[in-house]
This record gives structure tokens, C-alpha cells and sequence, in this order.
């Protein structure tokens, strides 16, 4: 019984801390948001662009029109 509590001793101090640190960093948030905006930005473009834009407008078109 005594060696399983010096293992369990020794896991939990080893592994603990892991358990702890269950969250992003000041510096994961920040190139999470930065990538986070780039994307949006790169979205904005391509939904914004002429061809999508008419493609868009194009299935407006014919989905009022159905209706």
C-alpha cells in the first residue's frame, strides 16, 4: 500500500501543474485574435469582390423570384 501512495505522490506532483495551465496566454490570445482578423478581412474581400458579389446578387435575384 505504501508504494502505490509514493507513485500516486509522485504523479501528482509531477502532472499537476499540467492540470493547472488549462488556458490560452496573453500571447496565444494575441495571435489568435490577429488571425482571427486576417481571416475576417480575407473573407471581407472575397465576399466584397465583384464576381461573388454578382454570383450573390445573381441567387438573391432568383430566390425572390421563385417565391
Amino acid at each position: 500500500m505504501h508504494g502505490a501512495h509514493v507513485l500516486r505522490c509522485r504523479l501528482r506532483a509531477r502532472f499537476g501543474s499540467l492540470a493547472a495551465d488549462d488556458g490560452m496566454t496573453t500571447a496565444e490570445y494575441a495571435v489568435g485574435t490577429v488571425a482571427a482578423c486576417g481571416f475576417a478581412a480575407l473573407l471581407y474581400k472575397v465576399v466584397t469582390s465583384g464576381a461573388v458579389s454578382s454570383a450573390l446578387q445573381g441567387l438573391i435575384r432568383r430566390a425572390l423570384g421563385a417565391v
